[in-house]
């Protein structure tokens, strides 16, 4: 009998990766403090954040992984996180998915930084996935995320940001219904190749990761 997707090493690999992504992006956007005083906004096109409050009834303190993370407290940050996240569980389980950002940009849609996960399942892989493992392995990416803040850029006042996902190829509508929810980003390409700094990586079977930093080359032009 053929197994189901979430019942092979590629779905239980997608699975445990999917809620690490929504546990790292919430460490994220709270590493961050885009939310110090409820005038910033989110996008997935787009969640205006006039209504959300101080950074510190936005974000509430949970345990995962046997480490305390934070979790999103306001239901509209907490509902778009989550539900970006899960709707690329299919395509995480097929392989489609290459890279997962988080991109910070000014007003006019111009990228300030991005965190990358770099995603490969082993499509051909077929013997059990030991699950703690796997946790043990990307636990360590939530330990580095703090120790990485130096490295990042300050963000302006009004700056926005959003999650964006990068295909190896496109699904099919017709046959992946979580594809309506995923729309063609307006967030503008940096022209240069941009300044990466690795943050942390592990490769393990069937799921390899890299999370970098973007930053723009010097020499990118001013818009």
């Amino acid at each position: 009998m053929e197994r189901k997707d979430n019942q092979t090493p590629q779905g239980q690999s997608a699975r445990v990766l999917v809620e690490f992504l929504e546990v790292a992006i919430t460490s994220i956007v709270f590493l961050k403090g885009v939310y110090p005083n409820g005038k910033n906004s989110i996008t997935k096109n787009e969640i205006n954040n006039s209504t959300l409050l101080h950074i510190s009834r936005a974000f509430e303190r949970r345990r995962y992984m046997n480490m305390v993370v934070h979790r999103a407290r306001h239901p509209e940050l907490y509902e778009y996180i989550h539900s970006a996240v899960n709707g690329l569980l299919p395509f995480i389980q097929k392989g489609l998915v290459e890279r997962v950002a988080v991109i910070f940009f000014k007003e006019d849609k111009v990228p300030i930084e991005r965190f990358v996960f770099k995603l490969n399942v082993n499509q051909s892989y077929g013997s059990k996935v030991e699950q703690a493992d796997l946790e043990f392995s990307l636990r360590s990416f939530l330990i580095k995320l703090p120790v990485s803040e130096p490295m990042t850029k300050f963000l302006p006042r009004n700056c926005r940001w959003e999650i964006t996902a990068y295909f190896r190829s496109l699904p099919q509508t017709s046959t992946i219904k979580d594809t309506e929810m995923w729309i063609p980003t307006d967030t503008k390409q940096w022209q240069q190749l941009p300044v990466i700094t690795p943050i942390r990586s592990m490769s393990s079977e069937p799921l390899g990761l890299q999370l970098y930093l973007e930053h723009p080359s010097l020499s990118e032009p001013k818009p």
